[in-house]
């Protein structure tokens, strides 16, 4: 990526941009309009995929984690191609659809626990590093059938795979995010430590 020099104003509004589009609460919207009930009174009371799963609706469940991956991709796309690949703009629109996700204004800051947006802006920002976090997610959770163990040990290995698989000019970024989705997460981790965290399929 091409050196970090960008504007103050320009940095602002991409933030804003980022924000805005990882505020998008596409399980709460999927939910509403494919009849499923408030999601926030369903399960976890996240707005995420798996708490969507609890609803017994798999493609709506499928659809969202879809949905909130793609708003990652889309917000680094759209920085990198009208920046030219500005470094700073990509990375800040990235960590604040991240944000955007974790804490819309909208649903009073409160939103999901970040896990698709996650591996979402990964897959954008250096495509081998979003494989290797979704092969990874995906055999935590094949191996525990509990969706934060996947989400957690992807989100560790994230860094180890930034290191190996990239210039290494978004490892600032990758720790960032880590530590976001761990904080995310700190509920499912105690439950975890208890030996409570329910397993995927249980309502």
């Amino acid at each position: 990526m091409p050196p970090f020099d960008s504007s103050p104003t320009q940095l602002l509004i991409w933030a804003l941009v980022g924000y805005g589009l990882g505020a998008i609460p596409f399980g709460l919207v999927l939910a509403q309009l494919m009849g499923l009930g408030n999601l926030r009174q369903i399960g976890s009371g996240n707005i995420g995929a798996t708490n969507v799963l609890r609803t017994g609706n798999k493609l709506a469940a499928a659809l969202t984690l879809i949905l909130d991956g793609g708003k990652g991709v889309v917000a680094v796309l759209l920085a990198r191609t009208a920046t030219e690949g500005a470094g700073d703009v990509v990375q800040l629109t990235a960590l604040a659809a991240f944000l955007g996700h974790c804490y819309p204004i909208w649903l009073r800051f409160s939103g999901g626990k970040g896990v698709a947006t996650f591996l979402g802006l990964w897959l954008a920002l250096a495509w081998p590093v979003g494989v290797a976090c979704c092969l990874t997610w995906l055999a935590a959770v094949a191996m525990t059938r509990i969706s934060s163990m996947g989400a957690l040990v992807a989100g560790a290995a994230s860094t180890v795979w930034v290191v190996l698989l990239t210039p290494g000019d978004t490892f600032v970024l990758g720790v960032a995010l880590t530590l976001l989705l761990f904080w995310r997460h700190r509920g499912n981790i105690a439950r975890l430590r208890a030996g409570t965290e329910p397993r995927i399929g249980r309502k």
